[in-house]
């Protein structure tokens, strides 16, 4: 008897802390709510800040931001992270064939039913995260040919273009509201999110929303927000159903 396809999100970015500050509160739901929450990351962020002051050499930033992600999968509650080992900075120039044959085997071997990641213009406009994104909707595209074992949806990151604007943060690409497919109140969860952003302390100088009000952190960081960029599923998308909201 064939065993039942277990529900698992394959979240897919392009450094250590992407993880946590746009999507760590649906993850750590999806965590609580059974399902299998699996996360690719491109590189081990080496490019980053060390912190002020200091808490590494260069050399040694690799190891330690690598340690900080899998710090903040724990306090998720999600997978032990996999890594590409691409260099920082580098994803946009890197071979996007053999990127994307990684991309394709990471999905061939998870299962996922839904795929997470950066939008095309990576949000912040961020090449990483856009090459991130171009090889995950090619790693889609290719995985439909799959039947039964193709995931169901690709939805991208986002951010509320109200918010952005609440909040002045123009150097976003921010998302018109209107196309929001689905935003998820993470409060349920808050404790869990902060503590993995907290897990990346090298980079904490460089988020200024940690030493924002507690009503600015809200704002940004208490809801979550996705477009579903690509589905097989006309209706309900798994995304809906593994967290009980009814997108749009």
């Amino acid at each position: 008897m064939a065993t039942e396809r277990p529900p698992t999100w394959l979240a897919i970015f392009a450094h250590p802390d992407d993880e946590a500050f746009r999507a760590g509160g649906t993850l750590a739901l999806l965590a609580r709510r059974g399902v299998r929450v699996c996360l690719l990351t491109a590189t081990r962020g080496e490019a980053g800040a060390c912190g002020d002051p200091p808490l590494c050499t260069r050399d040694q930033l690799p190891a330690l931001r690598e340690a900080e992600l899998r710090c903040a999968c724990r306090a998720l509650g999600i997978r032990p992270p996999r890594l590409l080992d691409y260099r920082d900075g580098t994803l946009a120039k890197v071979d996007e064939e053999e990127a994307v044959a990684q991309v394709t085997a990471a999905i061939r071997r998870l299962r996922p039913q839904v795929l997470l990641t950066w939008p095309p213009d990576g949000l912040s406009g961020h090449p990483d995260h856009a090459a991130v994104s171009r090889w995950t909707a090619l790693a889609f595209e290719r995985a439909s040919a799959w039947g039964p074992n193709a995931p169901a949806a690709l939805y991208h990151l986002a951010v509320p273009r109200s918010v952005a604007q609440a909040l002045g943060m123009t150097h976003l690409h921010a998302t018109p509201d209107e196309e929001i497919t689905l935003s998820v109140d993470v409060g349920e969860v808050w404790g869990q999110k902060m503590a993995a952003i907290r897990c990346h302390r090298t980079q904490a100088g460089a988020s200024p929303i940690l030493a924002a009000p507690p009503e600015r952190q809200r704002l940004f960081l208490g809801m979550e927000h996705f477009v579903r960029a690509a589905t097989r599923e006309p209706e309900r998308g798994p995304v809906s159903i593994a967290l009980g909201e009814d997108a749009r």
